[in-house]
């Protein structure tokens, strides 16, 4: 009868459909707005230090991934590295260089780039990608401005995406909004128009704004300056799309920005380095403070070469420029965004047999298959689902980032006096449940008293002397 109950409870639990997974509002948890644009996974230890300084957790880093470089491997390398160090990755995707720009984006390699982006394990729910850059720019585009293109672009990368994981949480490329009606470049406003007149539904397939709010011009802009082309763009463009049509107060995700200033190789008509600090910590304190501004990763930490040098806040010495220390030492918030939380025990070992209140061990083979790691801040408990058996004492397990396959041990005791305990041992984090269900037999027994062991054994050896006694005639 029992196996038939298990049977039944194994098919209830893993076989009906799983309910939809689905992103989540950035801005409906505690949410640590610092972040910074990075190039290479080297400078991710770098990162980390200065968004998550002075009370700060789970910052943001925006990066770039070329479609040459789409080696799973590598990348869950970084991913495990960003979970590890609290950061949340804004990954913008791109094609590949092509003489002084990029190619054009080909709707045939959008299959690849979901195959990729959903092979991977990201160190949160939500899994943020940034589709372009720029594209009112030709040399973003492959030679040529095309909103009609690009619309179309971002519509089916979208819906392959969400068909992959509702998970992913899908952002437009960034405009450059100082641009103009040049050979080289479409005034942003324009381009946004021509793009909602070939896909009217364009804001239904993204989840927030991309902007790229720039002080010009001519990156010196006053920090204290709002409207189109200041630190305060994001505004403007969001005003401007609303007047086109936008009904969503979209979450706003600010990816690039920041100062130029002048290096030992350009000192042409760029700040003094020692100025850009209060320029930062006014904007942070008075702009992109905005309620929906969900990051602000400013361009560069650390570039060494021209022409994004004068933008780099690392020098090529290795050292800082005054800036970073400006805003390193700034009071941040310790976010918590979500993550799944999910494991599987692939095996335990318990006694098949106990005393009432005997402690015992328990020694589970675990998975952690979510995104946490395991111990990190909230424990994983282990439970008996039926109550029969209490967990005591933990005596190993530790921590556990996701994929890993440990041993985890535990003490508990019988609680419930009936011949069979049947029951599950299940994981939790809280009160969830966050793991398969595995059934325990394990039977109760009584150890015999002093009386109950000798009684027998004594009046056996009384009748045996009788016998005896009656044998010999005494």
């Amino acid at each position: 009868m029992f196996r038939i109950l298990l049977t039944f409870l194994t098919l209830f639990l893993f076989v009906l459909p799983k309910s939809a997974l689905a992103i989540y509002d950035p801005l409906s948890v505690a949410n640590n707005s610092f972040g910074i644009h990075i190039t290479q996974e080297a400078d991710i230890d770098t990162a980390a230090g200065l968004v998550n300084s002075s009370g700060g957790d789970w910052g943001y880093v925006t990066l770039v991934i070329q479609k040459g470089e789409r080696n799973t491997h590598r990348w869950q390398k970084i991913f495990n590295q960003l979970r590890r160090l609290h950061l949340i990755p804004l990954v913008r995707i791109a094609t590949a260089q092509l003489n002084d720009g990029w190619e054009k984006p080909s709707p045939d390699e959008i299959d690849g780039w979901v195959d990729f982006l959903g092979s991977l394990n990201w160190p949160i729910a939500n899994q943020y990608v940034i589709v372009g850059n720029e594209p009112n720019h030709k040399k973003e585009w492959g030679g040529e401005i095309s909103p009609e293109g690009y619309a179309e672009y971002l519509k089916i990368f979208s819906q392959k995406l969400k068909a992959k994981s509702d998970d992913f949480f899908v952002l437009p490329a960034a405009m450059d909004l100082s641009a103009g009606n040049t050979k080289d470049t479409l005034d942003a406003a324009l381009f946004w128009r021509r793009v909602l007149k070939t896909q009217p539904d364009f804001f239904n397939w993204v989840d927030g704004l991309n902007s790229h709010s720039y002080p010009n011009p001519n990156f010196s802009g006053s920090e204290k300056a709002s409207g189109r082309g200041t630190v305060a763009s994001f505004l403007w463009e969001d005003n401007y799309l609303k007047s086109l049509g936008l009904n969503r107060n979209l979450p706003i995700f600010i990816t690039e920005t920041g100062w130029a200033h002048t290096t030992d190789k350009n000192k042409k008509g760029y700040l003094d380095p020692e100025k850009i600090g209060s320029k930062f910590e006014y904007a942070l304190a008075n702009t992109w403070n905005n309620p929906r501004v969900v990051s602000l990763t400013p361009f560069i930490l650390n570039y060494k070469d021209p022409p994004f040098d004068v933008f780099s806040w690392q020098k090529p010495d290795g050292s800082f420029f005054p800036f970073f220390e400006t805003v390193k030492s700034l009071p941040k918030t310790k976010g918590a965004p979500i993550q799944k939380i999910s494991g599987q025990i692939l095996g335990a070992f318990l006694p098949a047999f106990s005393q009432l209140e005997q402690t015992f061990t328990i020694t589970l083979l675990v998975k952690n298959t979510g995104q946490s790691i395991w111990n990190e801040a909230e424990p994983i408990t282990l439970n008996d689902t039926t109550g029969q058996i209490a967990i005591t004492r933990v005596k190993s397990f530790a921590k556990m980032e996701p994929e890993e396959i440990k041993i985890a041990i535990f003490e508990a005791k019988i609680l419930t006096e009936t011949e069979k305990q049947l029951g599950y041992l299940a994981l939790f984090a809280g009160n969830k449940m966050v793991s398969n269900p595995y059934p325990f037999e394990i039977r109760i027994y009584k150890p015999k008293s002093s009386r109950e062991y000798l009684e027998p054994r004594i009046n056996f050896i009384a009748a045996l002397f009788q016998k005896i006694k009656a044998k010999l005639g005494l």
